[in-house]
């Protein structure tokens, strides 16, 4: 639903009409869709200010929100908004503009969060990317649309506790010489 139509503001998408797909999609009595998915890429938002306001309108039932894709969008920041989407497996993030990667951990409260997408994003480019994102989330079976392997996990936890011990020893080297 509600691809490709120029949205630069989420509340925007309210009056809008969503897009047929290839199956006729389902209303309940009040004219929501039964889905569990929602679709918002290829357009100009930039955050997600009225995201749940925006579900809400759209879905029968909100909460079960499972496939969101904003892909292909404006995008700056990782937004908490997300986090309230507790049942949330499926996130596209691919094609926008987040350059923060440790704004990822933010998802790390989503407990079903199982496939993300990042990549078109500046984070791609950070050389620690692939491992930061999934010590960050390590329920992730696929990320940017591939499968994350058992060496993935070993490589992120390897990094990750790198990453601890090098945090905490530069904690400690900074509270001695104070």
């Amino acid at each position: 639903m509600q691809s490709k139509r120029n949205i630069s503001i989420l509340t925007d998408a309210l009056t809008e009409k969503p897009s047929r797909g290839l199956r006729p999609l389902k209303k309940n009595s009040e004219g929501k869709y039964l889905s569990a998915s929602l679709r918002l890429s290829n357009n100009n938002i930039s955050d997600l200010y009225g995201l749940q306001r925006t579900v809400s309108h759209f879905l029968a039932e909100p909460s079960n929100l499972a496939w969101l894709d904003l892909s292909f969008n404006k995008i700056t920041h990782i937004d908490q908004a997300l986090c309230e989407l507790h049942e949330l497996r499926v996130l596209y993030l691919h094609g926008n503009n987040i350059s923060v990667l440790s704004e990822v951990d933010t998802l790390a409260v989503l407990p079903h969060l199982h496939s993300i997408t990042l990549h078109g994003n500046p984070v791609e480019t950070n050389k620690t990317y692939r491992n930061r994102v999934i010590a960050a989330l390590p329920r992730l079976k696929t990320m940017d649309f591939s499968g994350v392997t058992q060496q993935d996990r070993i490589m992120a936890k390897i990094w990750h506790g790198g990453n601890i011990r090098s945090g905490a020893s530069k904690e400690t080297a900074g509270s001695s010489s104070k």
